[in-house]
């Protein structure tokens, strides 16, 4: 039976799917034929603009009428498909060859036996099992109670799942929360490692490498990972410039972009950002719409959708379905999963699998559902939503002692029945993948460069060696074109969110002019001296403290990283770099900012080299410290469990940087932390700094009774006590004699492993090996893959 859906061609006869959407009766195929247990299948209506026009007096549908369109359906489908039907342009569609004999018709049941497919996802006896721990079970003291109940060791998410879907048409999962629809979802989408997910999921028969199904397809998660400051135009060009090739002109970029929003429904908000909790932006099925567009950007041929609808109204929800339906027309494989569709959005599906705490309880076309379930003695009543019907029923089996169990056994019977050995329901893949992957270019599909404003034909020579997993590229745009669009992007971010820099920088600010107030215009005095430690032990770790801002820029951005990457949108490395350009500048002003701010104030040596000494130091003590928190943003998952570890760490690489106790002081076993301290470089730079002129005395005569119990004595006995001291040693120490000098005091604390210069560069050192375990980070631990 010919499709309804095939009777509307996407490009030709409405400028939009949303357009479309508006003109579809709000009841559905369903709600027309609503009187009769076996209604006649959605894919057997004709298109609105061909319905015969109803009467004003209601009449049922009668059996007689039903198999009549039924069989005048089937006159008409009995051709195999042959070339594909649309050419996808950055423009639109356009017919390739149109003609009665060769009309992409299917029979609701999934096709005649011998009907070729051009793709054909198959999954077979797919079973997923994790390990089930009960609560406080990592408590070794803990015994369960005697009337708890035992939990087995593995807890099973799939059980035998087995089904196909196919281009052209949409394969929904449903069941309800915790059946395992998401799951099955990452299954399709390879997003479950190898070694955990048993079972096979082949493409026209062919397992295909985890690097191509990452070019060939895109999975679009539950939650819509968007910057909120981005509109939503600039948030589909960045993706165009992320997943389109550079050898497409940015024209051609763009043009991909207004077709898309045209196609999306979203040219009214165009210009208006994403937006989050404190900003105002577009709506809830906005928001979704420019999700799904983000990632069909490049015109995949496989698309997972982990409930697109997930929250929206009835409307916004079945718009976004007919945008999912036109990209399944285009040549697509689309699979989703969603949980209670409505009768206008059952009207758009085509292979409806429901599962029940891991097990099929039906599998087949929406058409099916009322004899299914009549045959399993409970029939549908009239004017009730079918899935509604099959979710109320499963979830009130569930409830009884042996669940859904009856109704899984009714479904291979069914299956064994009416389908076969198969329960593939006779889709035969026309082509090899290969061949397959190759027509979907020829297509449009994975939009290649071209410079007249269509999409080059990549591969329509079919004498040319098909696309594989290693004539496919695994990223669209060279490492330079990536860093460059994230830079850009990140650039933007910032300039939208000024009030993040500026709070740092009064953090800064305000930290500078309290020291400064403090410890105004010191003196060289043995106190000065001391007071000058205490300055510069709180300035250096301030430092870092004001760097663990930098934790939650990453986390805040971490899943869209984790999105855009599942799919080698770009490298990490670029993400890195491109990271680490951005924030740079603004260390350099907090860097200038605090130096002018406490340098001259507090009276430090050194002129302007020691001014720009000084700066140098503290922008490598930002340099490092945000290196520091931002390693630690890869590795935590959340923010509230970052800051203790930023804080705590830092604390401790105070207490062993050589202030509190020296360092010939620090016990040997200890002696490793010392060294590991990232406070210990810049405060020992900064000491050299200031103390490494020999030519500074600070300690003159009775200045060296100072911070002793001798301090208390009168002038003119330290002058006698000194004297004496002379007498006694044989050396004249007069009121102005140097006793204590720069370097010497240098010694006294402990400070000569290591020069000025040479801290200054382990500092930096120390920002470059964070920032690369922040890389290293990002490769082990953003795998997108459950275990």
């Amino acid at each position: 039976m010919s499709r309804f859906v095939d009777k509307l061609p996407l490009f030709d006869r409405r400028p939009s799917p949303m357009e479309e959407a508006e003109g579809l009766p709000r009841s559905g195929y369903l709600g027309q034929l609503h009187h009769h247990q076996y209604y006649q299948p959605h894919s057997n209506m004709l298109p609105l603009e061909q319905s015969p026009p109803t009467s004003t007096k209601h009449t049922s549908v009668t059996l007689a009428q039903l198999l009549k369109r039924v069989n005048d359906a089937r006159s008409g489908s009995s051709t195999p498909i042959s070339s594909p039907r649309y050419t996808i342009e950055l423009g639109g569609s356009k017919p390739e060859s149109v003609s009665s004999e060769s009309d992409d018709h299917h029979s609701d049941d999934g096709g005649s036996e011998g009907q070729p497919r051009a793709l054909v996802l198959k999954f077979t006896d797919l079973t997923y099992s994790v390990k089930q721990r009960r609560k406080g079970s990592c408590l070794p003291f803990r015994r369960a109670a005697a009337d708890e109940p035992e939990l087995p060791a593995m807890r099973t998410l799939l059980d035998g799942i087995s089904g196909e879907a196919r281009d052209g048409e949409i394969m929904a999962v449903l069941g309800a929360s915790g059946s395992g629809k998401s799951t099955l979802i990452d299954a399709l989408a390879n997003r479950i490692a190898k070694e955990s997910l048993h079972g096979s999921v082949t493409i026209n028969g062919e397992s295909i490498d985890s690097n191509l199904l990452k070019v060939i397809s895109a999975y679009v998660r539950q939650e819509d990972l968007l910057y909120p400051m981005l509109t939503v135009e600039e948030t589909l060009m960045f993706a165009a410039e992320f997943r389109l090739p550079r050898s497409l002109p940015t024209r051609e970029k763009k043009k991909r972009v207004k077709e898309l929003i045209d196609q999306l429904g979203l040219k009214r908000a165009a210009n208006t950002i994403i937006g989050d909790e404190g900003h105002r932006g577009v709506s809830g099925g906005e928001r979704r719409r420019v999700s799904i567009g983000v990632d069909i950007i490049h015109n995949p041929i496989m698309l997972f959708l982990d409930e697109p609808t997930s929250g929206l109204d009835s409307t916004s929800a079945f718009m976004v379905v007919t945008v999912l339906k036109a990209i399944a027309q285009s040549g697509s494989v689309v699979v989703m999963s969603i949980h209670q569709p409505s009768y206008r959005i059952l009207g758009l599906l085509d292979r409806l699998l429901f599962l029940s705490r891991g097990k099929t309880v039906y599998y087949g076309p929406p058409s099916e559902l009322p004899p299914f379930f009549l045959d399993f003695g409970k029939p549908i009543p009239d004017n009730e939503n079918p899935t509604e019907f099959a979710l109320d029923l499963i979830k009130e089996m569930e409830t009884e002692t042996e669940g859904t169990k009856r109704l899984a056994e009714h479904n291979a019977a069914w299956q064994l029945k009416h389908h076969g050995e198969g329960r593939g329901y006779g889709g035969k893949p026309a082509m090899s993948l290969k061949e397959a992957i190759s027509a979907s270019i020829s297509r449009g599909k994975l939009v290649s460069g071209a410079t007249d404003g269509t999409v080059s034909v990549a591969a329509s020579d079919h004498s040319a060696p098909p696309p594989s997993s290693s004539s496919v590229s695994k990223f669209v745009n060279p490492f330079w074109i990536e860093m460059g669009v994230l830079t850009r992007r990140a650039f933007i971010n910032t300039k939208r969110t000024p009030e993040v820099f500026i709070i740092r920088l009064a953090a800064v600010l305000v930290t500078g002019f309290i020291l400064a107030t403090i410890f105004w215009r010191l003196d060289e005095s043995p106190k000065g001296v001391q007071e000058r430690l205490g300055f510069f032990a709180i300035a250096m770790s301030t430092m870092y403290y004001t760097c663990s801002d930098a934790l939650p820029v990453f986390l805040s951005e971490r899943y869209i990283f984790l999105r855009e990457t599942a799919y080698n949108a770009y490298r990490r490395s670029s993400y890195v770099l491109s990271h680490t350009i951005v924030g740079f500048p603004s260390l350099v002003v907090l860097s200038f900012a605090f130096a002018l701010t406490t340098f001259f104030s507090v009276g430090l040596a050194g002129g302007v080299n020691g001014f720009f000494y000084f700066v140098a130091i503290v922008l490598a003590s930002f340099w490092a410290g945000s290196g520091f928190a931002t390693f630690l943003s890869g590795v935590v998952t959340h923010v509230m469990l970052g800051f203790p570890v930023v804080l705590s760490t830092l604390a401790y690489f105070l207490l062993f940087s050589g202030f509190f106790i020296n360092r010939d002081r620090i016990p040997r076993y200890w002696l490793w932390f010392h060294y590991i301290s990232l406070v210990k470089y810049p405060y020992e730079a900064v000491m050299q700094n200031e103390f490494g002129d020999p030519t500074r005395c600070f300690v003159r005569g009775v200045q060296m009774f100072d911070n002793t119990p001798l301090a208390a004595l009168p002038a003119a006995v330290k002058v006698r006590v000194l004297q004496s001291m002379s007498a006694s040693l044989g050396v004249n120490i007069g009121t102005g004699t140097c006793i204590t000098t720069g370097p010497d005091f240098l010694k006294q604390q402990a400070i000569t492993d290591f020069g000025k210069w040479e801290c200054l560069w382990i500092t930096v050192a120390w920002g470059f090996l964070f920032r690369i375990l922040f890389y290293i980070s990002l490769l082990l631990g953003s795998r997108n893959k459950r275990r």
